[in-house]
């Protein structure tokens, strides 16, 4: 067996999503339909658990987040937090309170915002697009 290996020859990971939703049946939902399209998937219940997820070393390529979530950080203090600690990771929101989302920041400053209720294929081509812009030259 050749020692040396190409690193060419490794199979590619798929892209690992994790999902920030506090409500278990909507963040079940969409998780499983991400699954579905080929991501891997880390679902975590609200922004506190997600640091830990950050914090523990794992692979995330993009993290969709809602909005509003019980805990000490909402999504935009997620996202500030993500900007401050791991500024090259990507970030998508969604709220229910489109207009709550208006008047707590800029949405610009955190990422794309997505109204709840949200379309799962509009979801997904936003997460290829901020993939193919990770690996653009």
């Amino acid at each position: 067996m050749n020692a040396s290996r190409n690193v060419s020859d490794e199979p590619v990971p798929p892209p690992t999503i994790l999902v920030v939703e506090d409500e278990i049946l909507v963040r079940t939902a969409i998780a499983t339909y991400l699954r579905d399209c080929g991501f891997d998937v880390i679902e975590a219940g609200d922004a506190d658990e997600a640091v830990r997820v950050l914090e523990a070393g794992i692979r995330i390529d993009i993290v969709f987040s809602d909005v509003n979530m019980p805990g000490t950080l909402d999504g935009f203090g997620l996202a500030q937090w993500l900007r401050r600690e791991r500024p090259g990771l990507k970030i998508i929101l969604t709220s229910g309170v489109a207009q709550g989302a208006q008047d707590a920041s800029d949405p610009r400053e955190h990422g794309p915002i997505l109204a709840k209720p949200y379309d799962y294929t509009e979801l997904v081509r936003q997460l290829r697009a901020l993939l193919a812009k990770n690996t653009s030259p």
